[in-house]
C-alpha cells in the first residue's frame, strides 16, 4: 500500500503519495502546510476518509482532557473539604 502525505490551505486538503516530491514543493510554494499525519491506504479517498478519522478522534482527545483538567481541581477541593470535615469529628 502506498503512503499517503496531506497539505492544507483553509479548508482544502490535498492528498498525495509520498513518492510525489515535485507536486509536493509546489503545493509548499503555493502557501499550502503540510500535516503531520501520514497514512497507508490502499487508494486516495481511504487515505483521506483515514485522515478525516485521525482528526475527529484529536478533536475528541483535546475535548476529553480540557474536560478532565477543569474536574480535577473540583475533584481535590472536594476532597480536601471531605477530610478536614471527617478529621474534625
Amino acid at each position: 500500500m502506498p503512503e499517503y502525505l496531506f497539505f492544507k490551505k483553509g479548508k482544502q486538503t490535498v492528498v498525495l503519495e509520498r513518492s510525489d516530491t515535485d507536486l509536493a514543493s509546489r503545493l509548499t510554494h503555493q502557501g499550502y502546510k503540510k500535516q503531520f499525519e501520514e497514512v497507508n491506504a490502499a487508494d486516495e479517498k481511504h487515505a483521506l476518509a483515514r485522515f478525516a478519522d485521525i482528526r475527529r478522534e484529536k478533536r475528541i482527545d483535546q475535548h476529553n482532557f480540557i474536560a478532565g483538567a477543569g474536574a480535577m481541581p473540583l475533584i481535590g477541593v472536594l476532597t480536601a473539604a471531605a477530610v478536614f470535615l471527617l478529621r474534625k469529628k
